[in-house]
């Protein structure tokens, strides 16, 4: 067998497994963004709730007014 036929033999399981490699960590990173904006998304959401309360009587929630400590 030739050399430049027995570095082929030998290179292509390696550029194999790299392309898999590649392949699998590029899936990862894909998942990781799609998370962190899932997660930015629902936390934009939460913090808009949070700070609208008197949206709550309005869409009856049926939560009943807190009394102030002083009265």
């Amino acid at each position: 067998m030739p050399v430049w036929q027995q570095v082929l033999v030998g290179i292509i399981p390696s550029i194999g497994v790299g392309a898999i490699f590649w392949y699998v960590m590029r899936g990862v990173i894909r998942a990781d963004r799609n998370e962190r904006a899932a997660l930015a998304e629902a936390d934009a959401a939460a913090d808009a709730a949070a700070a609208s309360p008197s949206d709550d009587a309005a869409a009856g929630t049926g939560r009943a007014p807190q009394a102030s400590a002083g009265s």
